[in-house]
Parts: C-alpha cells; sequence; structure tokens
C-alpha cells in the first residue's frame, strides 16, 4: 500500500502537533474519536478471534513442527497484543493530522516512459503478498461506499484547503485504515503467515461494516458545518424526445449513469452539490460544491453493483422501478418506510374486504359453544408442537393443517370445541397466502424447500406477538426466511448455488426452532452467522466477477486497438491503387502488426510511429513499380509478422510481398494461392467467430430502441431475468459489464461464473419480445415478490385492485 503522506520528521504525528486552525482542528478531533469509538469493539474481538484461530490451527497440526510453530506465535501474540490498538489508533491520528502536509498525488502521465532494466529490483514476496491483500480490503470497501467516500474528500478537501481529495489519500477511509493495520501489525512480532490470517479477520470484523461508519462519519461532518447539505444528483441520460420531457426522479433506471466503483474503476466521480452554509476555513482552489438552494439532504449509494439504497417505502413509481443490484443474501441497506401502523390498518381492512366476500360466498353454520383461545394460549402451543422432532410433526404439514392439530388439542384440554380468536385467525390466513406465493417461487426438488417448511411454526409464533413481520421488510424473522428461499429459488440454475451453503442454512434455521420462544434475537443471532458465510460467498463471487471484467475489459482494448488499426491503414492507403492481393495482406496480416503494437506501446510511443512509419513506405512500395527493393524494410516486417504468430517462412513470403511491386507477369499464381488459402485458414488477432456468425437484424423498433437506450445507462451489476421455455421457467443472470465501443454485455451467475455474453441490441429485442425482464429493486428480493402477490390477491376479494400499493411496497 503507497502512503499517501511524506516520510519525514516535519510531518506531525499528532493533531496537537499540526499547528492547525482551531475550527480544523476540532471537526478533525470529533471525526477521529467517532472512528475511535466505533473500531474500539470491533478490534478487540478482531484479536480475540486471532487468538482463537492460532490455537485451533496449533490443535489442528499434523506435525509436532507445525504445532510448535503456531504456539509460538500464539505465545508472542498474547505478549505483545496490547501494543497494536494504541498503535493502530496513533497511525490513525498520524494520518489525519497530516491533512495539510500531505502531499498531493501527482497525475498519471500521459504515456509511461519504458523502465530502464538497470532500474529493477527484486521485491519480497511477503511484501507484495501483504499489499496485496490489503489493497484488495481496501478496494472493496471503497466499492461498497462509493457515496460516502465521494462527499468525505470534497469536505477534507475544504479542510485541508487543497482540491477535493480522492480514496486513497483520504484520512480515515478504508486504504487508510489498512495502511494503519499494516504498520500496527508490525509491532505484534508475528511471521508473515500469521499477519496475513490477521488481514483476514481484520476484512471480516473490523472492515465489513465500515461503510456504515463512513455514513456517520459524513453526517457528523455535516452537522460540524463542513459543506453543510452537501448531497449527490446523479445524471441522467434522456436520449428520446419523449424521455426529455420527463422529469429527473422519473428515470426508469433509478441511477442514471452511476455505475459502481467495483466493475469500473475508471469511471469518473459522481457529481455532488453543496447547500448553503460555509464549511470551516475553505482553502484556494476550493471547488467542491455548488449551492443547491433549498434542497434537502438526501443520500443515494453508488455501489459496484449499483444502488443499494432503497427510496423510502411507498415512494413514487420511478422510485421503485430502480434496479436490483445486490447478491444474494446480502445484508440489507435500505431502510423501512415511516407508515407502518398506516400498512397495518389496511392489511386489517383487506382482511375484513375478504372475510365479507367469503361469508357472502359460503354462509356459516351454526355450531356449538366454542372457547375463544388467548393469543398467549395459542402461542404457547405451537411451541410444544415447535419442540417436537421434524419426525413427529412431519415435514409436509400446511399452516391449516398445523391449526386443525391445534384445535383438536385444545379440544382435548377443555372438552369442548376452541376457536382461535379474529386477530389469530388473520395471522394464519396471512403467513399461509405468504408461504403459497413462497411455493410459486422456488422449486419443490431444492435443499432449501424443506428448511422454508421447518420456519413455519417459528414464524407462526412470530407473527402472532408482532404483525409487523408482514409490512416490516427488516424485521429479522422476514430476513432469514429471505435468505433461505432464495437457495431454492426457482431462477437459480443448478450451477448458481453452492452446496457448501447448505449446512450454513441448516445451522440457521436449527438455532431458530430449538431456540425461539419469543425472544427475536434468536433470529438476529442465526442471521448474523449466516451472513458471515454469505459475505465470504459474495466476496468469492465479486473478485471471480472482477477477473471476467477486466478480461472483458481486454477485448474491448483489443477491438478499439483493432479499429484504430484499420483507420490508420485505411487513412495511408487513401485512393492509391494497390493489388487485390496486397490490399488483402494488409488489412489482414500488417492490420494484426499494427493491432499489437497500440495494445503494448500506445499510441503515443516512439514503436507506434515505427510502424506507422513502416506502412508508409509499404504502401509506396506497392504502389510504385520503379521503387526498389528496401531490404531493412522487409527485414522489419518479416520481425514484426513473427511477433504476431506468423512462421518464420510465411512471415518472409508476406514481408517479401509487401516492401516491393510485383509485376503482372512475374507473380506466381500458384504460390499466390496457397499463401491465400493459409492467410484465410489463419485466425486473426483477437478474432471471435461466434460474433463474425451473428446475422444482421433489422433496424430496431420505437419500443426496442427504448429498451436500448435504457440498458445503456443500467448500473453495473442489474440482475435480468431470461425465460428459458415455453412453460415460463426463468433463471436469473448479472450485468456485470458492458462495452460501450463493442455494445459486448458480460453476465455471470450468483457465484460470480461467466455464464455469456449478449450484445446490447440483442438484450433490448429480447426485453421488448418478453423474453428477459430487468429486476427492480421492490421485486428483487424473493419474499417480498410473494409479499406483493398475496396483497393483490387480497385487493382482489376486496375488490381495490385499483389502490395504491401501500402494501406492497414495504
Amino acid at each position: 500500500m503507497s502512503a499517501s503522506t511524506p516520510s519525514n520528521d516535519a510531518t506531525p504525528r499528532t493533531l496537537a502537533a499540526a499547528g492547525l486552525p482551531r475550527r480544523v482542528r476540532k471537526a478533525l478531533e470529533q471525526a477521529l474519536s467517532l472512528v475511535t469509538a466505533e473500531l474500539d469493539g470491533s478490534l478487540g474481538n478482531m484479536l480475540r478471534e486471532f487468538e482463537q484461530e492460532l490455537f485451533r490451527l496449533a490443535d489442528l497440526a499434523r506435525n509436532p513442527g507445525a504445532e510448535s510453530n503456531y504456539m509460538q506465535t500464539l505465545r508472542t501474540l498474547r505478549m505483545n497484543r496490547s501494543d497494536l490498538i494504541p498503535s493502530f489508533m496513533q497511525e490513525l491520528e498520524a494520518g489525519v493530522a497530516a491533512i495539510r502536509t500531505a502531499r498531493p498525488v501527482t497525475a498519471k502521465p500521459e504515456r509511461e516512459e519504458p523502465v530502464p532494466f538497470h532500474a529493477l529490483s527484486l521485491v519480497e514476496d511477503e511484501v507484495m503478498d501483504e499489499d496485496a491483500v490489503l489493497r484488495e480490503v481496501a478496494s472493496r470497501q471503497e466499492s461498497r461506499a462509493a457515496l460516502p467516500l465521494h462527499l468525505l474528500g470534497q469536505r477534507y478537501g475544504v479542510l485541508a484547503g487543497s482540491p477535493a481529495f480522492d480514496a486513497e489519500r483520504i484520512p480515515l477511509g478504508p486504504r487508510a485504515l489498512c495502511r494503519a493495520m499494516r504498520s500496527a501489525s508490525q509491532t505484534l512480532q508475528v511471521p508473515y503467515e500469521a499477519r496475513l490470517l490477521l488481514y483476514r479477520i481484520f476484512d471480516r470484523l473490523v472492515m465489513a461494516n465500515y461503510a456504515r461508519t463512513l455514513e456517520k462519519l459524513d453526517e457528523a461532518m455535516d452537522i460540524a458545518g463542513i459543506l453543510p447539505g452537501l448531497t449527490f444528483v446523479p445524471v441522467r441520460a434522456r436520449a428520446t424526445a419523449q424521455r426529455a420531457a420527463e422529469t429527473p426522479a422519473g428515470s426508469a433506471t433509478g441511477n442514471g449513469r452511476g455505475r459502481g466503483d467495483a466493475a469500473r474503476s475508471d469511471d469518473s466521480p459522481p457529481a455532488a452539490e453543496s447547500g448553503p452554509g460555509p464549511g470551516p476555513e475553505p482553502g484556494p482552489g476550493d471547488d467542491h460544491g455548488s449551492a443547491s438552494g433549498g434542497h434537502p439532504r438526501r443520500r443515494v449509494s453508488d455501489r459496484g453493483e449499483g444502488a443499494r439504497r432503497a427510496p423510502p417505502r411507498g415512494g413514487s413509481a420511478s422510485a421503485q422501478m430502480r434496479p436490483h443490484t445486490a447478491w444474494m443474501g446480502e445484508s440489507w441497506d435500505d431502510p423501512d418506510g415511516d407508515d407502518e401502523q398506516a400498512s397495518l390498518d389496511m392489511l386489517q381492512q383487506l382482511m375484513s374486504g375478504r372475510r365479507a366476500l367469503i361469508g357472502k360466498l359460503r354462509p356459516s353454520r351454526p355450531t356449538g359453544p366454542r372457547e375463544e383461545l388467548s393469543t398467549g394460549d395459542v402461542f404457547q402451543a405451537l411451541g410444544v408442537l415447535q419442540a417436537q422432532p421434524p419426525s413427529a410433526t412431519g415435514n409436509n404439514r400446511s399452516l391449516h393443517d398445523i391449526k386443525q392439530t391445534l384445535l383438536a388439542q385444545a379440544r382435548q384440554r377443555h372438552g369442548k370445541g376452541a376457536a382461535l380468536s379474529q386477530r389469530d385467525n388473520d395471522t394464519f390466513e396471512l403467513l399461509s397466502m405468504l408461504y403459497g406465493q413462497i411455493e410459486e417461487e422456488i422449486r419443490a426438488d431444492a435443499p432449501g424447500a424443506a428448511l422454508i417448511r421447518r420456519l413455519q411454526l417459528p414464524l407462526l409464533r412470530v407473527a402472532l406477538q408482532d404483525r409487523a413481520f408482514f409490512v416490516r421488510g427488516h424485521h429479522p424473522a422476514r430476513r432469514l426466511l429471505n435468505t433461505v428461499a432464495e437457495s431454492a429459488a426457482r431462477w437459480l440454475d443448478k450451477d448458481d448455488y453452492d452446496p457448501q451453503m447448505l449446512l450454513p442454512l441448516q445451522q440457521a434455521v436449527t438455532h431458530v426452532v430449538e431456540n425461539y420462544d419469543g425472544d427475536e434475537a434468536v433470529f438476529d443471532a442465526s442471521n448474523n452467522k449466516l451472513e458471515s458465510h454469505l459475505q465470504e460467498q459474495v466476496r468469492k463471487a465479486e473478485l471471480l466477477e472482477r477477473r471476467h471484467v477486466e478480461a472483458a475489459r481486454g477485448k474491448e482494448k483489443l477491438e478499439v486497438a483493432k479499429t484504430r488499426a484499420g483507420e490508420t491503414l485505411a487513412a495511408i492507403i487513401g485512393e492509391r491503387r494497390l493489388a487485390k492481393f496486397v490490399r488483402a495482406l494488409l488489412n489482414q496480416a500488417w492490420a494484426d502488426v499494427l493491432t499489437l503494437t497500440l495494445l503494448r506501446q500506445g499510441e503515443g510511443s516512439e514503436e507506434w510511429r515505427r510502424q506507422v512509419q513502416a506502412t508508409q513506405e509499404i504502401v509506396a512500395a506497392c504502389s510504385n513499380d520503379d521503387t526498389p527493393a528496401d531490404p531493412a524494410l522487409t527485414t522489419h516486417v518479416a520481425e514484426a509478422l513473427a511477433q504476431v504468430g506468423y512462421h518464420a517462412d510465411e512471415a518472409d513470403v508476406i514481408a517479401q510481398r509487401l516492401t516491393r511491386a510485383v509485376p503482372e507477369g512475374e507473380d506466381d499464381p500458384a504460390s499466390r494461392t496457397e499463401l491465400a488459402v493459409k492467410l484465410k485458414a489463419r485466425a486473426r488477432l483477437g478474432e471471435d467467430p461466434a460474433r463474425a456468425k451473428r446475422p444482421k437484424l433489422p433496424p430496431r423498433t420505437p419500443a426496442e430502441q427504448g429498451r436500448y437506450e435504457q440498458l445503456r445507462v443500467l448500473p453495473f451489476g442489474t440482475w435480468i431475468e431470461f425465460v428459458t421455455n415455453q412453460q415460463g421457467d426463468f433463471v436469473r443472470r448479472r450485468l456485470s459489464w458492458f462495452s460501450p465501443v463493442t455494445d459486448n454485455a458480460l453476465f455471470v451467475n450468483q457465484r460470480g461464473q461467466r455464464v455469456g455474453e449478449y450484445s446490447l441490441d440483442t438484450l433490448a429485442r429480447m426485453i421488448t419480445a418478453g423474453q428477459a425482464r430487468i429486476v427492480t429493486a421492490e421485486r428483487g428480493r424473493l419474499v417480498d415478490r410473494a409479499w406483493q402477490a398475496a396483497v393483490s390477491a387480497l385487493r382482489s376479494f376486496a375488490g381495490r385492485g385499483d389502490e395504491p400499493a401501500l402494501l406492497e411496497s414495504k
């Protein structure tokens, strides 16, 4: 990790010695205090986990030598562990104190000069590996907290009296924390392998939730008056006159062109604007924002995979159409709405309408006296059923069967018929409707399907105690149900599901079934433990996805180089008359040479200028019969062709053809035909046979053009469902990246594995034809989709299908 502060004695190590203005110093002290308080507990947990992991590894060691090494490391850790947290905090304070003395990051030159061989030196593998691990940790957190970091960069720029800070130079940013941990870990005096283990635990326990700390830090600086009201305004593209007439909030994509940093690191930072009110002592070059008038403060997340923070529940239709970009099982960051009681009241009205309609269609028959069971009695009776082993209760019992069993047991206890209260009966009906919709969204043969049925009794008890389970998306029981249900979702292909996740899912469900007795903390504990496994799966998927994206970007660079090489070659040839065979050699063999030179050296390099000059000499030699052969040019062409994979004999023959004009009488048709056959059979540099065979499609219709424009502004990471057969089965694929140059879009599955490419044109036609659809945030999660379907069914019962979807948006 490259340090952003100069390593000299003049750099202050504490805020007291920094000599900063009073207001700046106070703001920095508050920021440092907030981060210190947030990290103190997690750093202690990190050290405890590190110690336990070393002990576990020593216990599992297969030879005495390895066990001895682990125990020695453990002893060293126990001797020095008290030094790590103070050293870590000191490094953080030093980074904050140097805010006005840090060297600015120099701009990258347009053309990098080649490094001389004598300037190269060997670097220890340990240094490279530690840097790579911490750089990966920091990059992942930067992608997850792109917006808070961007706003903090603006605010710290004001405090430093300089232009806005980038992510690498932000004090208290992810890279600053990783640098501090790298330095502080040296105080433990543990070996290299142990430090790598420490960094992994640091990533899991300290950095996993640091994005929320950055949001708190940004809010605290806003309250402190540093660029108060600073906000983010997404840029929205309007491709047609119809879309131009819409308001900015009416964009169907929700994020505009805000693609996440995890998928595209070369994008410019998002635009920011600041509300009225001066920041503390702005310095020169303070261009961190413009006045936004009376705009209220708002927060929009711009993650790699697109935005993960939803608008307020029950918001506008455009907000609800925001694309869904989260991985399966990722933690939920979008807040619930403030209209929970209104949603419960509306739900009660819908249930009353349903009962009234059913009562008209099926009049009740007179029955004998029945005793109404209290909610407490029902809760306890369900607890008895929950405590029974699965073999005794049966795995395929529906909620209706559970209800009948409950009433039968009550009849045996009291000697007369029993009935549920209207409220409890509604709870049974609502959960039954929700489960009915969930079963339509999952595959019955999936391993997770049985786990969903095991959750029926605990969820029923939760809903009896807290009706908000139905309308609160962040309810811990609902989160667990969604995670388990998505493991069996219909949109998963056989290769999408990781079998290693089955055991954590089983453990989470078993923990709830065995321990829940009214305390929702049981669900929180299961969620937290399960999410640690899910986060590991997400990290693996993101890493694999990033590799595929880098490969796709390499293909894009190759396409750009091929296009530029073709343009250069066409410009040099111009109107000159060349033999058809010579022109074919230039457009194939020599074009590959130009393409490779552009890829390796760049257009501003001396090597590229040399190849352009050689091209001009080739064209001049082939178009003028009087030009004598140039042996140096022939040798240069042959060597260049060898670099793109031509055999020495073929390269010599082609070089001879390209460096002199062959009179018509001297040309050997047989040798020319043989060479033409070899060239035709030879794969060109970066050639994609599948793309070449694509049929030419007719012009896009207006509807297809609209979809095409929408796709071009989708955030990377958007999920798209593809219909796979006439029965309506579909699979969900992630739009990881697309090229505005080649129009190719890369898709991966839930595990980050590459599953194919489509052109945006083809994708737009598929969406228009109903063969694919964009997954929106409000329908991204399986339980949300099922609940929306259940509420729609309730509305149809009550004859209120046209009312606003207050409950569905929850």
